[in-house]
């Protein structure tokens, strides 16, 4: 069995902040699973991870006399799975990325991985893969990408499988076989349109009557669907949320809620975040002018090129009721925001506070509340988890 490392950079760490202050980049929820998963899907293995020394104990990397380590953020297909495994040692694979820009996909062994580090490819080694891949490299690439990758997943997770009926009381548009329920899962009243996309409903799913449902959109295991929901194409739901309102282009991680009226669009919501009711989070200018967005390695907004972007928010983050986000605000780890009137567009990790300004959440406060929150879903912090937030806390000061 291969040993399979799945290796973060750490420029594209940086880049990735704050959702890659918590996870390896292979954990980001992308589509209808998260890129690990599409490669364990593809090429079989053991895996381990090659990340950030914070984040080590907990994402540990497994020693063998020849690993074969994989870029974390690069997309895994069939094709490129073949390619990957077929690499000989010494031998590294690199393609283009959907960008044109060159991209390092695979290493064959401990001495190749050095090599690429000190900047040493020997080019008698290199394979090139002859299609572009594609890879997140950006924050914005993940609800960018997340459309067609939902297309992908679905006739990855489906083909030779038979869901459950869907039932009578639904309204569906399109082609029913776009549609696929999982086991266990519950929709019943609802209005679901593939027309434009598929629509997967995981396993244990629970969406209420009156919501309308237009794909391409995933809801993962667990999640609920409130009443009246409208969700828009390229959404995806990672395990046990709830959400409600409209969601439109957004994809949340797990375990988080924007339960009650609201927007929520083109943004990214890490694990264990809650927006209360009425919380709108902005994703076009009034002036339709092109977006800036906080980069934690600049230490300031960059351009993006996009006319929409909404909210980018670290884990176990939360918004109080009515809560207003301007255009692409980036809200880090363990930040709690209330009351009115429009908070800055960059807020560093455990801050507390509003318009008004920002004060220090204390870790035993932080501790604290995700104890609870935790507590909801039969879920608990490790010692592992509770080292890698104290890290964060200490990175966070430079960025206050």
């Amino acid at each position: 069995m291969k040993n399979i490392v799945l290796f973060d950079t750490p420029e594209l760490h940086a880049n990735l902040l704050p959702l890659s202050y918590t996870r390896p980049i292979s954990s980001f929820l992308l589509g209808a699973d998260t890129l690990q998963a599409k490669w364990e899907a593809f090429l079989p293995g053991k895996y381990s991870w090659l990340v950030e020394d914070y984040l080590a104990a907990k994402y540990p990397m497994t020693n063998s006399e020849c690993p074969l380590f994989v870029a974390s953020h690069v997309v895994a297909t069939a094709e490129l799975a073949e390619a990957v495994g077929a690499l000989e040692p010494g031998e590294i694979l690199t393609a283009d990325d959907q960008d044109g820009e060159p991209v390092t996909v695979a290493i064959c062994g401990k001495d190749a991985l050095q090599a690429v580090a000190d900047g040493q490819e020997p080019t008698a080694n290199l394979r090139h893969f002859p299609s572009r891949v594609t890879a997140i490299k950006r924050l914005y690439d993940v609800f960018g990408l997340n459309a067609a990758q939902i297309i992908a997943d679905y006739k990855r997770l489906t083909d030779g499988r038979e869901g459950q009926p869907i039932h009578h009381s639904n309204i569906i548009i399109g082609n029913p076989e776009n549609i696929f329920v999982e086991s266990g899962a519950v929709v019943e009243g609802v209005v679901l349109n593939a027309s434009h996309g598929p629509i997967y409903v995981g396993r244990h799913v629970e969406v209420m009557e009156g919501s309308c449902l237009r794909g391409p959109i995933a809801l993962g295991e667990a999640s609920t669907v409130n009443m009246g929901t409208k969700i828009y194409p390229g959404t995806s739901l990672g395990p046990h949320c709830k959400v409600g309102g409209e969601l439109n282009n957004a994809v949340i991680f797990g375990y988080s809620n924007k339960a009650h009226d609201g927007f929520l669009g083109n943004a990214v919501l890490g694990e264990w975040c809650n927006l209360g009711a009425g919380c709108v989070a902005s994703n076009l200018k009034n002036d339709y002018t092109l977006i800036k967005l906080w980069n934690y390695p600049a230490h300031r907004f960059l351009k993006t090129g996009l006319q929409f972007c909404g909210l980018i928010m670290g884990d176990h983050s939360k918004a109080g009721i009515n809560t207003m986000f301007n255009t692409a605000t980036v809200v880090g780890v363990g930040v709690n925001v209330h009351g009115s009137g429009f908070p800055r567009n960059f807020i560093a990790s455990f801050q507390e506070g509003g318009a008004t300004g920002f004060s220090d959440v204390s870790m035993e406060k932080f501790f604290e509340i995700a104890e609870r929150v935790m507590a909801r879903r039969g879920k608990k912090m490790t010692t592992e988890d509770i080292e890698i937030f104290h890290s964060i806390r200490n990175q966070a000061e430079n960025y206050k």
